[in-house]
């Protein structure tokens, strides 16, 4: 049993890795109806940005404190990230609005491509290891109750901690702000929501700023735990699933996607895999996901949407 709880605790906190990630898809598609590309591009950027930034700030100041450092780099990356989301509205989004959801699909997609050669340019394109200064020691859990306890990476404890905070904040803003309910609005039908005095162009300002800071959090997990390196960006191709099950609209429906995938991939490759030959953690997200396009298309917490012809 203990064996079982540490593999399961173990694809639990990966899963909400995953959701950090998806996160950043929820809250594009809430504002515009269309499938962000660009996400992973965007963790991709915000990470090189913060592990230069703690490079180079001792270098070019003088700074000796590793936690003042850390700080300053995380502001710089912050504003760096609202700066590509006020750019990205005004050059890419501000003229193609009203247009066809697959229009501004490939829109991003042509961002992902431009942000990705950006940062290459600009901060190198070697792998670059980020410390964060957050312990990554092992951690023994329930060790009253199983022998030897349970196995947990402290690292993963804290992201996991991270992570369930910014969850719940995006969720209250969404719920109960002005902004938030604004949000949803312009996501159901940009020209009626211009038609109540809803102003979209700013409303996209505020949806790709925040997603851009969700992108800084995941781009800084996952740069510790991974490295930085341009493999990052491929994290989109990973939090497809996440969004299939939980939902492209619910914020919630993120992190309980993320949980799924990460518990059943770890489970299904510990117990298994051996039975198959291994290889289940690769392929299983995406047939979990394909299995809900077949009978849950709008997914868990996704909102049906019934048309009328």
């Amino acid at each position: 049993m203990g064996f079982f709880l540490e593999v399961l605790i173990g694809g639990l906190l990966v899963g909400v890795l995953y959701s950090l990630v998806a996160l950043g898809f929820v809250l594009i598609f809430k504002a515009s109806g269309v499938f962000n590309f660009a996400q992973g591009a965007m963790v991709l950027l915000a990470a090189l940005c913060l592990v230069r930034m703690i490079e180079w700030l001792p270098k070019w100041f003088g700074l000796d404190n590793p936690a003042l450092v850390i700080v300053l780099a995380a502001l710089i990356s912050g504003v760096m990230m609202v700066g590509v989301a006020v750019i990205i509205e005004r050059l890419v989004l501000r003229p193609l609005v009203n247009q066809e959801g697959i229009i501004l699909f490939m829109a991003t997609l042509g961002v992902a491509y431009f942000v990705e050669g950006a940062g290459q340019s600009i901060f190198g394109s070697n792998v670059y290891t980020l410390n964060l200064g957050i312990p990554k020691d092992p951690v023994f859990l329930f060790e009253n109750l199983f022998e030897g306890g349970v196995l947990v990476n402290e690292f993963d404890i804290w992201s996991a901690i991270a992570a369930g905070i910014l969850v719940v904040g995006l969720a209250l803003f969404f719920q109960y702000t002005r902004t938030g309910r604004a949000l949803r609005a312009v996501a159901d039908d940009h020209q009626a929501a211009q038609s109540v005095g809803i102003p979209l162009n700013r409303i996209w300002v505020i949806v790709w700023t925040v997603a851009g800071i969700v992108a800084l959090v995941a781009g800084a997990v996952w740069g510790s735990k991974l490295s930085v390196q341009f493999s990052i960006a491929l994290l989109a191709l990973k939090a497809l699933p996440v969004l299939i099950l939980g939902g492209f609209t619910s914020v919630p429906g993120a992190i309980i996607g993320g949980l799924i995938i990460g518990a059943g991939e770890k489970l299904s490759e510990v117990f298994i895999g051996p039975l198959v030959g291994g290889g289940i953690e690769i392929w299983f997200a995406y047939g979990l996901a394909l299995v809900f396009l077949l009978f849950r298309p709008q997914g868990l917490f996704g909102e049906k949407i019934i048309e009328r012809v």
